[in-house]
Protein backbone atom coordinates (compact mmCIF):
# COMPACT_ATOMS: atom_id res chain seq x y z
CA UNK A 1 0.00 0.00 0.00
CA UNK A 2 1.43 3.32 -1.04
CA UNK A 3 0.46 6.04 1.76
CA UNK A 4 -0.44 9.27 0.25
CA UNK A 5 2.16 12.42 0.48
CA UNK A 6 1.65 16.03 0.52
CA UNK A 7 4.45 17.60 -1.36
CA UNK A 8 4.99 20.95 -2.15
CA UNK A 9 7.70 21.80 -4.89
CA UNK A 10 9.74 24.62 -6.14
CA UNK A 11 12.45 22.76 -8.40
CA UNK A 12 11.95 25.25 -11.41
CA UNK A 13 9.46 22.17 -12.71
CA UNK A 14 6.10 21.79 -13.93
CA UNK A 15 4.59 18.54 -13.42
CA UNK A 16 2.53 15.61 -14.95
CA UNK A 17 1.49 12.27 -13.50
CA UNK A 18 0.96 9.42 -15.97
CA UNK A 19 0.87 5.92 -15.15
CA UNK A 20 2.78 6.44 -11.34
CA UNK A 21 5.43 7.93 -12.98
CA UNK A 22 6.85 11.82 -11.98
CA UNK A 23 7.92 13.66 -15.02
CA UNK A 24 9.51 16.97 -14.47
CA UNK A 25 9.20 19.74 -17.47
CA UNK A 26 11.42 22.87 -16.26
CA UNK A 27 9.42 25.51 -16.83
CA UNK A 28 8.26 27.54 -13.86
CA UNK A 29 10.67 28.65 -10.57
CA UNK A 30 8.16 27.76 -7.85
CA UNK A 31 5.38 25.14 -8.50
CA UNK A 32 2.94 24.25 -5.65
CA UNK A 33 1.73 20.64 -6.05
CA UNK A 34 -0.77 19.82 -3.16
CA UNK A 35 -1.63 16.19 -2.59
CA UNK A 36 0.26 13.36 -5.04
CA UNK A 37 -0.84 9.97 -4.54
CA UNK A 38 0.85 6.17 -5.50
CA UNK A 39 3.68 8.42 -6.93
CA UNK A 40 6.85 5.90 -6.79
CA UNK A 41 9.84 7.45 -9.11
CA UNK A 42 11.18 10.02 -11.36
CA UNK A 43 11.20 8.20 -15.10
CA UNK A 44 14.63 9.32 -16.27
CA UNK A 45 13.38 7.58 -19.51
CA UNK A 46 10.89 9.88 -20.19
CA UNK A 47 12.87 13.29 -19.81
CA UNK A 48 11.38 14.86 -23.26
CA UNK A 49 11.73 18.30 -21.09
CA UNK A 50 13.32 21.64 -21.84
CA UNK A 51 14.25 23.94 -19.59
CA UNK A 52 13.30 27.52 -19.77
CA UNK A 53 13.74 28.90 -16.43
CA UNK A 54 10.70 31.74 -16.38
CA UNK A 55 8.24 32.54 -14.20
CA UNK A 56 7.39 31.90 -10.68
CA UNK A 57 4.77 30.88 -7.58
CA UNK A 58 3.91 32.84 -4.29
CA UNK A 59 5.31 29.81 -2.20
CA UNK A 60 8.82 29.52 -1.64
CA UNK A 61 8.47 25.98 0.55
CA UNK A 62 9.55 22.97 -1.36
CA UNK A 63 10.33 18.91 -2.13
CA UNK A 64 12.31 16.60 -3.96
CA UNK A 65 10.30 15.54 -6.24
CA UNK A 66 13.14 13.23 -7.88
CA UNK A 67 13.64 11.23 -4.64
CA UNK A 68 10.41 9.38 -4.98
CA UNK A 69 10.16 8.33 -2.17
CA UNK A 70 7.95 5.21 -1.55
CA UNK A 71 6.56 3.80 2.10
CA UNK A 72 5.21 0.41 1.84
CA UNK A 73 4.22 -2.60 4.28
CA UNK A 74 6.95 -5.12 3.96
CA UNK A 75 7.62 -8.19 5.35
CA UNK A 76 10.98 -8.14 8.00
CA UNK A 77 14.08 -8.87 5.93
CA UNK A 78 15.03 -12.28 5.63
CA UNK A 79 19.03 -13.28 5.98
CA UNK A 80 20.59 -14.50 3.09
CA UNK A 81 20.79 -18.25 3.07
CA UNK A 82 20.59 -19.52 -0.30
CA UNK A 83 22.84 -16.87 -2.27
CA UNK A 84 22.74 -19.35 -5.45
CA UNK A 85 19.39 -18.87 -5.36
CA UNK A 86 19.79 -15.21 -5.51
CA UNK A 87 22.46 -15.08 -7.87
CA UNK A 88 20.53 -17.18 -10.32
CA UNK A 89 17.87 -14.77 -10.30
CA UNK A 90 19.55 -11.54 -10.78
CA UNK A 91 20.84 -10.71 -14.29
CA UNK A 92 22.79 -7.68 -12.94
CA UNK A 93 23.91 -6.83 -9.41
CA UNK A 94 24.48 -2.97 -8.47
CA UNK A 95 27.27 -2.46 -6.17
CA UNK A 96 27.30 0.51 -3.60
CA UNK A 97 30.73 1.29 -3.11
CA UNK A 98 31.70 3.15 0.24
CA UNK A 99 31.01 0.61 2.95
CA UNK A 100 30.02 -2.44 0.28
CA UNK A 101 33.45 -2.49 -1.84
CA UNK A 102 35.30 -0.81 0.35
CA UNK A 103 35.83 1.92 3.48
CA UNK A 104 37.91 4.46 3.12
CA UNK A 105 41.08 3.35 0.94
CA UNK A 106 41.06 0.15 2.35
CA UNK A 107 39.07 -2.73 0.60
CA UNK A 108 36.70 -5.07 2.56
CA UNK A 109 37.81 -8.75 2.52
CA UNK A 110 36.74 -11.25 -0.45
CA UNK A 111 35.52 -8.52 -2.56
CA UNK A 112 37.69 -9.40 -5.04
CA UNK A 113 37.03 -12.98 -5.66
CA UNK A 114 33.21 -12.34 -5.24
CA UNK A 115 33.39 -10.30 -8.27
CA UNK A 116 35.52 -13.04 -10.11
CA UNK A 117 33.03 -15.42 -9.70
CA UNK A 118 29.70 -12.91 -10.81
CA UNK A 119 31.24 -12.04 -13.58
CA UNK A 120 32.34 -16.06 -14.08
CA UNK A 121 28.49 -16.55 -14.08
CA UNK A 122 28.01 -13.91 -16.52
CA UNK A 123 26.35 -11.48 -14.44
CA UNK A 124 26.78 -7.61 -15.04
CA UNK A 125 28.56 -5.67 -12.09
CA UNK A 126 27.68 -1.73 -12.07
CA UNK A 127 28.84 0.50 -9.51
CA UNK A 128 26.82 3.40 -8.40
CA UNK A 129 28.15 5.67 -5.38
CA UNK A 130 26.80 9.19 -4.34
CA UNK A 131 30.07 10.36 -3.69
CA UNK A 132 30.50 13.09 -5.67
CA UNK A 133 34.17 13.88 -5.30
CA UNK A 134 35.68 12.01 -7.89
CA UNK A 135 34.94 11.81 -12.20
CA UNK A 136 33.84 7.97 -13.28
CA UNK A 137 37.34 7.97 -14.33
CA UNK A 138 38.90 9.34 -11.25
CA UNK A 139 36.98 6.38 -9.60
CA UNK A 140 38.19 3.85 -12.00
CA UNK A 141 41.76 4.74 -10.92
CA UNK A 142 40.80 4.01 -7.50
CA UNK A 143 38.90 0.40 -8.26
CA UNK A 144 42.38 0.13 -10.03
CA UNK A 145 44.78 1.17 -7.04
CA UNK A 146 43.06 -1.69 -4.93
CA UNK A 147 43.25 -3.84 -7.71
CA UNK A 148 39.65 -4.61 -8.69
CA UNK A 149 39.28 -4.94 -12.55
CA UNK A 150 36.54 -2.32 -13.06
CA UNK A 151 35.70 -0.28 -16.36
CA UNK A 152 34.94 3.74 -16.53
CA UNK A 153 31.37 2.33 -18.27
CA UNK A 154 30.65 0.48 -14.86
CA UNK A 155 30.78 3.21 -13.10
CA UNK A 156 27.86 5.68 -12.20
CA UNK A 157 29.04 8.36 -9.48
CA UNK A 158 26.49 11.19 -8.45
CA UNK A 159 28.50 13.69 -9.93
CA UNK A 160 28.34 12.08 -13.31
CA UNK A 161 24.12 12.09 -12.39
CA UNK A 162 24.50 15.79 -12.00
CA UNK A 163 26.24 16.33 -15.20
CA UNK A 164 23.82 13.66 -16.78
CA UNK A 165 20.81 15.26 -15.71
CA UNK A 166 21.48 19.18 -16.97
CA UNK A 167 22.09 17.33 -20.40
CA UNK A 168 18.76 15.23 -20.08
CA UNK A 169 16.80 18.65 -19.54
CA UNK A 170 18.65 20.48 -22.43
CA UNK A 171 20.35 22.69 -20.08
CA UNK A 172 21.40 25.84 -22.13
CA UNK A 173 25.41 25.40 -23.32
CA UNK A 174 24.88 29.24 -22.54
CA UNK A 175 23.81 29.35 -18.85
CA UNK A 176 26.45 28.69 -16.31
CA UNK A 177 26.97 26.04 -13.36
CA UNK A 178 28.26 27.10 -9.94
CA UNK A 179 29.55 24.34 -8.02
CA UNK A 180 29.98 23.83 -4.30
CA UNK A 181 31.65 20.45 -4.51
CA UNK A 182 35.11 19.39 -5.31
CA UNK A 183 36.80 18.46 -8.83
CA UNK A 184 34.36 15.47 -9.79
CA UNK A 185 31.36 17.70 -10.25
CA UNK A 186 33.85 19.60 -12.10
CA UNK A 187 35.38 16.96 -14.67
CA UNK A 188 31.71 15.83 -15.24
CA UNK A 189 30.42 19.17 -16.07
CA UNK A 190 33.57 19.58 -18.67
CA UNK A 191 32.93 16.93 -20.17
CA UNK A 192 29.46 17.10 -20.68
CA UNK A 193 30.46 20.78 -22.41
CA UNK A 194 28.74 23.08 -19.74
CA UNK A 195 30.64 26.10 -18.24
CA UNK A 196 30.91 26.11 -14.60
CA UNK A 197 32.34 28.45 -11.73
CA UNK A 198 33.25 27.31 -8.18
CA UNK A 199 34.29 24.36 -7.01
CA UNK A 200 37.47 23.98 -4.72
CA UNK A 201 38.75 27.36 -5.51
CA UNK A 202 36.51 28.97 -4.05
CA UNK A 203 37.20 27.54 -0.90
CA UNK A 204 39.83 30.25 0.06
CA UNK A 205 37.55 32.77 -0.96
CA UNK A 206 36.80 35.02 2.48
CA UNK A 207 34.05 38.04 2.79
CA UNK A 208 34.78 41.06 4.59
CA UNK A 209 31.69 42.30 6.02
CA UNK A 210 31.48 45.99 6.78
CA UNK A 211 28.96 48.44 6.16
CA UNK A 212 27.67 48.68 2.69
CA UNK A 213 29.62 45.30 1.54
CA UNK A 214 27.15 44.25 -1.16
CA UNK A 215 28.50 40.30 -2.92
CA UNK A 216 28.69 40.30 -6.80
CA UNK A 217 27.23 36.89 -7.96
CA UNK A 218 27.01 36.00 -12.18
CA UNK A 219 23.46 36.55 -13.05
CA UNK A 220 24.27 33.83 -15.75
CA UNK A 221 24.14 31.18 -13.70
CA UNK A 222 21.16 28.88 -14.54
CA UNK A 223 22.33 25.93 -11.95
CA UNK A 224 23.83 25.34 -8.46
CA UNK A 225 24.83 21.90 -7.67
CA UNK A 226 25.75 20.72 -4.74
CA UNK A 227 27.66 17.79 -3.12
CA UNK A 228 29.94 16.75 -0.49
CA UNK A 229 32.40 19.74 -0.50
CA UNK A 230 35.62 19.26 2.47
CA UNK A 231 36.29 23.30 1.15
CA UNK A 232 32.79 24.11 1.96
CA UNK A 233 33.04 28.00 3.61
CA UNK A 234 30.63 30.98 3.97
CA UNK A 235 31.45 32.35 0.86
CA UNK A 236 30.14 29.33 -0.56
CA UNK A 237 26.87 29.54 1.28
CA UNK A 238 26.55 33.25 0.35
CA UNK A 239 27.13 32.99 -3.28
CA UNK A 240 24.80 29.43 -3.98
CA UNK A 241 22.47 31.16 -2.02
CA UNK A 242 22.66 34.82 -4.44
CA UNK A 243 22.28 32.47 -7.12
CA UNK A 244 19.34 30.23 -6.49
CA UNK A 245 17.08 32.80 -4.60
CA UNK A 246 17.82 36.18 -7.25
CA UNK A 247 18.67 34.35 -11.14
CA UNK A 248 14.97 33.64 -12.33
CA UNK A 249 14.78 30.02 -12.62
CA UNK A 250 17.72 29.06 -11.29
CA UNK A 251 18.03 24.88 -10.27
CA UNK A 252 18.91 23.63 -7.10
CA UNK A 253 20.81 20.18 -7.36
CA UNK A 254 21.93 17.77 -4.84
CA UNK A 255 24.44 14.83 -5.65
CA UNK A 256 22.76 13.59 -2.27
CA UNK A 257 21.86 14.28 1.01
CA UNK A 258 23.44 11.44 2.90
CA UNK A 259 24.09 12.22 6.59
CA UNK A 260 27.92 10.53 7.02
CA UNK A 261 30.34 9.12 4.69
CA UNK A 262 33.69 6.91 5.23
CA UNK A 263 36.43 9.06 4.77
CA UNK A 264 38.59 6.88 6.10
CA UNK A 265 38.09 3.14 7.84
CA UNK A 266 38.15 4.35 11.53
CA UNK A 267 34.65 6.03 11.76
CA UNK A 268 31.93 8.05 10.17
CA UNK A 269 32.53 11.82 9.02
CA UNK A 270 29.76 14.17 8.14
CA UNK A 271 28.31 13.59 4.88
CA UNK A 272 27.00 15.69 1.51
CA UNK A 273 23.72 16.06 3.47
CA UNK A 274 25.26 18.37 5.87
CA UNK A 275 26.23 21.03 2.60
CA UNK A 276 22.79 20.70 1.28
CA UNK A 277 21.32 20.92 4.46
CA UNK A 278 22.95 24.91 4.49
CA UNK A 279 21.60 25.85 1.33
CA UNK A 280 18.16 24.35 1.97
CA UNK A 281 18.08 26.62 5.15
CA UNK A 282 19.68 29.93 3.44
CA UNK A 283 16.93 29.97 0.23
CA UNK A 284 14.35 27.80 1.99
CA UNK A 285 14.36 25.56 -0.88
CA UNK A 286 14.82 22.02 -1.37
CA UNK A 287 17.04 20.46 -4.09
CA UNK A 288 16.31 18.28 -7.12
CA UNK A 289 18.13 15.04 -5.82
CA UNK A 290 20.14 13.11 -8.58
CA UNK A 291 21.79 10.97 -6.84
CA UNK A 292 20.75 7.83 -4.46
CA UNK A 293 17.64 7.12 -3.50
CA UNK A 294 16.52 9.36 -6.30
CA UNK A 295 15.81 6.75 -9.59
CA UNK A 296 16.90 8.95 -11.89
CA UNK A 297 20.66 6.54 -12.27
CA UNK A 298 18.14 4.25 -12.20
CA UNK A 299 16.28 4.55 -15.05
CA UNK A 300 19.34 5.55 -16.81
CA UNK A 301 21.23 2.43 -16.51
CA UNK A 302 18.11 0.37 -17.08
CA UNK A 303 18.12 2.27 -20.58
CA UNK A 304 21.75 2.18 -20.87
CA UNK A 305 21.99 -1.50 -20.97
CA UNK A 306 18.52 -2.74 -21.67
CA UNK A 307 17.82 -4.42 -18.61
CA UNK A 308 14.65 -5.17 -16.98
CA UNK A 309 15.01 -3.90 -13.27
CA UNK A 310 13.14 -7.06 -12.40
CA UNK A 311 16.05 -8.58 -13.11
CA UNK A 312 18.65 -6.47 -10.98
CA UNK A 313 19.55 -6.55 -7.31
CA UNK A 314 20.83 -3.36 -5.62
CA UNK A 315 23.42 -4.48 -3.12
CA UNK A 316 24.49 -1.70 -0.13
CA UNK A 317 24.99 -0.58 3.24
CA UNK A 318 23.00 1.99 3.75
CA UNK A 319 18.64 1.37 4.34
CA UNK A 320 17.28 5.18 3.40
CA UNK A 321 19.83 5.52 0.23
CA UNK A 322 20.45 2.29 -1.33
CA UNK A 323 18.12 0.10 -0.59
CA UNK A 324 15.59 2.88 -0.76
CA UNK A 325 16.80 3.59 -4.07
CA UNK A 326 16.31 -0.42 -4.98
CA UNK A 327 13.00 -0.50 -3.83
CA UNK A 328 11.83 2.39 -5.67
CA UNK A 329 12.80 1.06 -8.64
CA UNK A 330 11.36 -1.52 -8.57
CA UNK A 331 14.29 -4.14 -7.88
CA UNK A 332 15.41 -6.70 -5.87
CA UNK A 333 17.63 -5.84 -2.22
CA UNK A 334 20.27 -6.76 -0.51
CA UNK A 335 21.92 -5.03 2.71
CA UNK A 336 25.19 -5.50 3.83
CA UNK A 337 26.25 -4.81 7.68
CA UNK A 338 29.87 -4.13 6.00
CA UNK A 339 28.90 -0.60 6.17
CA UNK A 340 26.68 2.21 7.80
CA UNK A 341 23.71 -0.52 9.01
CA UNK A 342 23.93 -2.51 11.78
CA UNK A 343 22.06 -5.34 12.72
CA UNK A 344 20.48 -3.78 15.39
CA UNK A 345 19.39 -0.81 13.05
CA UNK A 346 17.77 -2.98 10.79
CA UNK A 347 15.34 -4.50 13.09
CA UNK A 348 15.06 -1.43 15.14
CA UNK A 349 10.67 -0.76 15.63
CA UNK A 350 11.95 2.37 14.27
CA UNK A 351 13.32 1.24 11.08
CA UNK A 352 10.26 0.69 8.35
CA UNK A 353 12.27 0.18 5.34
CA UNK A 354 13.26 -3.50 4.68
CA UNK A 355 15.50 -5.14 2.40
CA UNK A 356 14.66 -8.65 0.60
CA UNK A 357 17.53 -9.95 2.29
CA UNK A 358 20.52 -8.99 4.31
CA UNK A 359 23.76 -10.60 5.24
CA UNK A 360 27.38 -10.26 6.60
CA UNK A 361 29.56 -8.57 3.46
CA UNK A 362 29.08 -9.46 -0.39
CA UNK A 363 31.90 -12.45 0.53
CA UNK A 364 28.90 -14.54 1.87
CA UNK A 365 27.94 -15.01 -2.35
CA UNK A 366 31.44 -17.04 -2.30
CA UNK A 367 29.39 -19.42 -0.29
CA UNK A 368 26.58 -21.87 -1.40
CA UNK A 369 24.76 -21.09 1.95
CA UNK A 370 25.66 -17.38 3.32
CA UNK A 371 27.39 -17.31 6.87
CA UNK A 372 24.85 -16.89 9.72
CA UNK A 373 23.94 -12.87 10.77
Amino acid sequence: MVTKAVVSVSVAASITITSSKLLINPAHRFLCLKRLSSFNSFSASSLAIKWKGIGSCSSNKSATAMEGFTTRTRASAQPLENTDELISSVETFIFDCDGVIWKGDKLIDGVPETLDMLRSKGKRLVFVTNNSTKSRKQYGKKFETLGLNVGEEEIFASSFAAAAYLKSIDFPKDKKVYVIGEDGILKELELAGFQYLGGPEDGGKKIELKPGFLMEHDEEVGAVVVGFDRYFNYYKVQYGTLCIRENPGCLFIATNRDAVTHLTDAQEWAGGGSMVGAICGSTQREPLVVGKPSTFMMDYLADKFGILKSQICMVGDRLDTDILFGQNGGCKTLLVLSGVTTLSMLQSPSNSIQPDFYTNKISDFLAPKAATV
